[in-house]
């Protein structure tokens, strides 16, 4: 194994250190605030503290990359990550975020990437990695200082909120009609075309034409991870205009009488888009808006795989 390659990168916030760690310490904040992140789950929890998180990310018009690392919550506001069986030609990768007060309401942040390479590595592998982590770690430090100075400004602009629904059928069928987007057009009334791509399986990215029930057209673009039986992970990457950030999820929970449904949002709204509501829309206003809109079009896609699945559970039954 070679030497161990060290790159650092900084930037200072004007926002509290606890602020600027908490941000970067809660897993399922990251999509909504960190453009290429899609979603984190925790694997595995060891006695010492260590989580075993695993993290999809945007790579490409068309392309999530998944990596497995060991995280740690350390003492002193640091955050310590270790990347599993890490890609050719690295033979290691860790990554350290710390969070240092220099000043009342100023925050030191530095991102540390440590990184050793196989024995077969190519010759510019040290200069590509390190060229890697240039192009990537300023954006993400970069969106963390915007959120977490504009902070009290924007919580009250994210809106987040569940809707469940009881299906008397089978789990697998309500996954497969929620996993079956492309079929939507036909299924779900609100969906008027949806194209959809699954390079790698379990990873889809579609763009989807819908209408509000009151009658607005939004084209959006989104990525959606599959996690079979359990959960449908979505964010949008192609925006309606209303918006600054949208993500959410589809989680089904088997009950001994069936399978409850949770649709789940968080949007962020665009402060200089209000006015595509009429003259004098306020924050409060859009966010009712979105709470209707939202929900309605959620929960009619899962009264339709209600109807779906106990349609199937009855011909089972019959």
């Amino acid at each position: 194994m070679s030497r161990t390659h060290v790159v650092r990168h900084t930037t200072t916030v004007k926002a509290p250190a606890e602020r600027c760690h908490t941000l970067i310490a809660d897993l399922d904040a990251w999509p909504q605030h960190f453009a290429p992140a899609v979603h984190a789950e925790i694997l595995e929890r060891r006695d010492d503290g260590a989580e075993l998180v695993r993290r999809w990310a945007v790579t490409g018009p068309s392309s999530v990359h998944t990596w497995d690392a060991w995280r740690r919550l350390e003492s002193g506001r640091r955050i310590a990550l270790d990347q599993v069986e890490p890609e050719a030609p690295l033979a290691s990768m860790r990554a350290t975020w710390t969070f240092e007060t220099t000043a009342p309401g100023t925050t030191e942040v530095v991102v540390t990437h440590e990184f050793a390479l196989r024995d077969d590595a190519p010759d510019d592998a040290v200069h590509a990695i390190g060229a890697e982590l240039d192009g990537r770690t300023p954006g993400q430090l970069e969106s963390l200082r915007r959120t977490a100075e504009a902070w009290e400004e924007l919580e009250p602009r994210v809106i987040s909120f569940e809707d469940p629904l009881f299906i008397a059928g089978r789990l697998e069928d309500v996954y497969e009609f929620l996993y079956a987007a492309d079929k939507w057009p036909d299924r779900v009334p609100h969906v008027t075309k949806l194209n959809l791509t699954e390079d790698t399986p379990g990873v889809q990215f579609f763009d989807m034409h819908t209408h509000t029930p009151d009658g607005r057209e939004h084209t959006t673009r989104s990525v959606r991870i599959c996690l079979p039986q359990h959960k449908i992970v979505y964010k949008q990457i192609g925006l309606p205009a209303l918006l600054d950030a949208h993500t959410g999820h589809w989680v089904f929970v088997e009950t001994p009488e069936g399978v409850v449904a949770h649709a789940r949002h968080t949007a962020t709204i665009k402060p200089s888009a209000l006015s595509l509501l009429g003259e004098g829309t306020t924050v409060a206003d859009a966010r009712k808006y979105l709470r209707r809109v939202l929900s309605t079009n959620s929960l009619q896609t899962l009264r339709y795989a209600q109807q779906f699945a106990e349609e199937r559970a009855r011909a089972d039954a019959a």
